[in-house]
């Protein structure tokens, strides 16, 4: 027999796969699913393990593995509580969020098409759509009939259209601000 006390002491690691039986049936009882317990079973010894460092060499090592177990079921269960189950994705849909950059390009892809317009069209856009003005009050501003202003403000938003590329009923900016949207007639301020 050696003197050197770590070759008379068995490394408790040793000792781990003789409670996997007792491991798996206490798992089982709490989880009541087989597939379930195995899983648990091995976060168990995982965790065991990883922290072998406080494991206190001469105590029992099964009250241990169970006291990790115990803890890990019962993490994992107030884990689950406050999960939300989604299949159909409704959930995860809601809290989708466009990237910003989007917002950015498409504005930015607006101020270059309406820049192309005539000074006229981009006069009335910005009194009818932008400002919120009705076609009658346009027509007095810029000194015109208001069928006049009505005709602009229609020829404006559709050549707007198509210097953006954009096909009927598709948004120019889905998040944009809503003078840009009402320039584009894609708000609640309409030509009267």
């Amino acid at each position: 027999m050696s003197n050197d006390p770590k070759l008379a002491t068995p490394d408790p690691r040793d000792e781990l796969s003789s409670h996997l039986p007792a491991l798996r049936a206490f798992a089982i009882s709490l989880s009541r699913n087989p597939t379930a317990a195995d899983d648990l079973v091995q976060d168990t010894i995982v965790k065991a393990w990883t922290r072998f460092d406080s494991f206190t060499v001469g105590t029992n090592m099964q009250a241990w593995l169970f006291t990790i177990l115990r803890n890990t079921y019962f993490s994992s269960l107030r884990k689950y509580r406050r999960e939300v189950a989604d299949p159909e994705g409704i959930h995860a849909g809601g809290l989708f969020v466009k990237p910003d950059h989007d917002g950015k390009l498409a504005f930015a892809e607006f101020q270059v098409a309406f820049d192309q317009l005539s000074p006229e069209h981009r006069e009335v856009l910005i009194l009818v759509g932008a400002s919120g003005y009705t076609c009658e009050e346009a027509a007095e501003m810029i000194g015109t009939a208001v069928g006049t202003v009505k005709s602009r403000t229609n020829r404006a938003r559709k050549r707007l259209a198509e210097l953006m590329g954009l096909v009927d009923g598709e948004d120019a900016m889905p998040s944009g601000d809503a003078a840009s949207l009402a320039m584009m007639g894609q708000s609640g301020v309409q030509a009267a």
